[in-house]
């Protein structure tokens, strides 16, 4: 989207860049995890259909042992299962959470190896984006040298992609980093329902809030590998008519490897939709869209269904708020809606999340005149 209001940019708009960034998630909303596998499967798109251009990934998830679930699980595993050539995964850590006075020798010798892991990885030249799951809190904690961390980051290879989640993130790390998206959650005291569980509403200027949504689309294509059929997603899109988007090339590699269980629909034109130039075709188009979605949310058929764009399409006025407050009011249990989007005036829908991260744009690489990179970017 445009930086100074309310609009879609295409990719075509915009320049490639070169060289890989460092990205951080942190904050304590939701979404950080989310938005760094979204990040991943886009850069897995763009490599899956050129032999020379393959996208490999590690995944290191620090903080996060293999006794016990988490969230990010099923989206794992829909990535390695679509990917397997591409995706490299290893956890260190114990499964029960601790604080600063609970530390042991396990967990520094944990840290320890997972930032063995890391280096070796960033020395090889093997990899194009490389996770550093939840190692904001574990330098947190003091389980490794922040100094250490940040000037082995400084030293990446050029166009390395590194991307940092969780809570706390250090100064020291913030200051190297080239985008900073904090995800706070959103709490809506004044609601009349506290939230409707399985509503998940992703808003705010910062970078994130997209690529969190296809990290929820993967977690419902993981959990139902096993039971085919039983895990539909719906990915709805609207001010995005056109092509060369930012998920086009994330999306399209669900499509490839998951075609029985997504389906993928879009709306509008190809052009960015201001106040003062809204035409009469935008409110068909975002009509059209929403007949599409409030059939799906009704037919109790989708697993997941992503409504990306909804919010700045209400906040343009180019649909109602009551039929999209009534059809979550009557949504099944097991459908979970997730809604994405910046918008300057928050619609009442809002109050029905029972999950709303607000992503706070502290910095982006685009702001300082850096080029874009396709895969990562757009």
């Amino acid at each position: 989207m445009t930086r100074n209001g309310i609009g879609i940019r295409t990719a075509q708009m915009r320049q490639q860049r070169a060289t890989g960034q460092i990205h951080v998630y942190d904050g304590t909303g939701k979404g950080k995890s989310q938005a760094a596998l979204g990040v991943v499967l886009r850069s897995i798109g763009l490599g899956i259909n050129t032999p020379n251009n393959a996208n490999r990934v590690l995944l290191l998830r620090f903080l996060k042992g293999p006794e016990r679930d988490y969230d990010e699980d099923g989206a794992i595993a829909a990535l390695q299962s679509g990917f397997p050539h591409l995706i490299d995964q290893v956890r260190t850590g114990r499964a029960e959470f601790f604080g600063a006075d609970e530390i042991i020798v396990f967990d520094r010798a944990e840290a320890s190896r997972g930032w063995d892991v890391a280096k070796g990885a960033i020395a090889s030249d093997l990899y194009s984006v490389v996770v550093l799951d939840e190692i904001n809190p574990v330098l947190d904690l003091g389980l490794l040298d922040v100094n250490e961390v940040v000037k082995t980051l400084k030293s990446k290879p050029y166009d390395l992609e590194i991307i940092a989640t969780g809570r706390a993130a250090p100064q020291q790390l913030l200051d190297i980093a080239d985008l900073h998206s904090e995800m706070k959650p959103k709490h809506h005291a004044g609601a009349i329902i506290q939230g409707i569980q399985g509503v998940e509403i992703y808003t705010g200027e910062g970078k994130g809030k997209s690529t969190s949504a296809l990290g929820k689309a993967l977690q419902a294509i993981g959990r139902g590998i096993n039971q085919p059929g039983s895990t539909r997603v719906l990915i709805m899109q609207w001010l995005k008519g056109g092509s060369g988007y930012t998920e086009d090339a994330a999306i399209a590699a669900l499509q490839q490897s998951y075609p029985e269980v997504l389906d993928h629909q879009r709306c509008g034109r190809d052009a960015i939709v201001w106040r003062n130039s809204r035409q009469e075709l935008d409110y068909v188009e975002a009509e059209r869209g929403w007949e599409i979605a409030k059939t799906a949310i009704s037919s109790g058929l989708y697993k997941t269904i992503i409504l990306d764009e909804l919010n700045p399409t209400v906040d343009l006025e180019l649909l109602p708020v009551e039929p999209i407050v009534q059809a979550l009011l009557s949504k099944r249990p097991h459908t979970e809606i997730i809604i994405t989007g910046r918008c300057q005036n928050q619609p009442e829908y809002f109050d029905l999340a029972s999950i709303h991260s607000e992503v706070y744009c502290h910095k982006h690489y685009a702001n300082h005149g850096v080029e874009l990179k396709r895969g990562v970017d757009f």
